[in-house]
């Protein structure tokens, strides 16, 4: 069962690498009788600040990536990672295996929205936490790549240090276009938390318009949400799994349907 959604496509435009400088100037006042006589040439004080401030886990593309995927990165420190150079940027340890391969969870431990065992209502709610949960995090890590053994782009927002190297040796490497990040098919939302252990996928259907209001190709894009105390590597694993097989579905049926309209 899939829900529709509509989205308007929008690109982002970017000055490069230009940085813009900003003098801001206070007067210092005098504390002293000495120093009640200098000129105001003397007693101003210049503070610059440089824009953009970005460092690594701050990169503001990303960020607004991330912002995109439902998630905002409130403690400024972020890392997108798609290679193992990433993991030691972020100050992580590197995967023991590489490639990893990791056998999925049973499929009954990963209901879909729509599903008798998962309803609409309680997946939006699990989400809506969970990306509360994952913004509010001191820091979050941001594997990307292809389902193992596809072309299908795959995103991990979670803040789990530990888990992180393994989710990067477990997704095959992809391109990357390192100063474009953008949404991809499948986002799964990660998190270590105290609250209520939860998991589960939603499979959507996107109506997508431009930004002169004309639709484009619809599109299909999954979000797969894990949360508990202790994250399950197998069953973050199942989830791409389905939404793989969902989305494929879905592309299959559509090329049907134009198929038939030809015909």
């Amino acid at each position: 069962m899939r829900r529709t959604a509509a989205i308007l496509s929008k690109r982002l435009t970017s000055s490069g690498n230009q940085k813009i400088v900003a003098s801001v100037t206070s007067q210092a006042q005098s504390q002293s009788r000495c120093f009640s006589a200098l000129p105001e040439s003397v007693s101003r004080v210049g503070v610059s600040t440089v824009f953009p401030n970005e460092y690594p886990g701050h990169d503001y593309k990303f960020n607004w990536q991330l912002n995109a995927d439902g998630v905002t990165p409130l403690k400024k420190s972020a890392f997108r990672i798609t290679k193992p150079l990433d993991l030691k940027i972020a100050g992580l340890s590197q995967p023991k295996t590489m490639p990893l391969k990791v056998k999925g969870a049973a499929a009954s431990k990963m209901p879909e929205a729509g599903s008798d065992a998962l309803s609409f209502d309680e997946f939006d709610d699990a989400i809506q936490k969970t990306k509360d949960a994952l913004s509010l995090s001191s820091s979050l890590f941001c594997p990307e790549g292809h389902a193992p053994s596809t072309r299908t782009g795959v995103r991990i927002i979670s803040n789990s240090a530990s888990l992180a190297p393994n989710l990067l040796a477990y997704l095959d490497r992809a391109p990357v276009r390192k100063n474009k990040p953008e949404s991809l098919p499948i986002t799964v939302y990660a998190c270590e938390s105290d609250e209520e252990t939860f998991a589960g996928y939603a499979i959507e259907e996107d109506e997508v318009y431009d930004e002169d209001g004309n639709a484009l190709e619809p599109r299909s894009v999954a979000a797969v949400v894990v949360s508990g105390k202790t994250l399950d590597i197998k069953l973050i694993a199942k989830g791409i799994e389905l939404s793989v097989a969902g989305l494929e579905a879905d592309e299959k049926e559509r090329a049907e349907a134009a198929a038939a309209e030809e015909s």
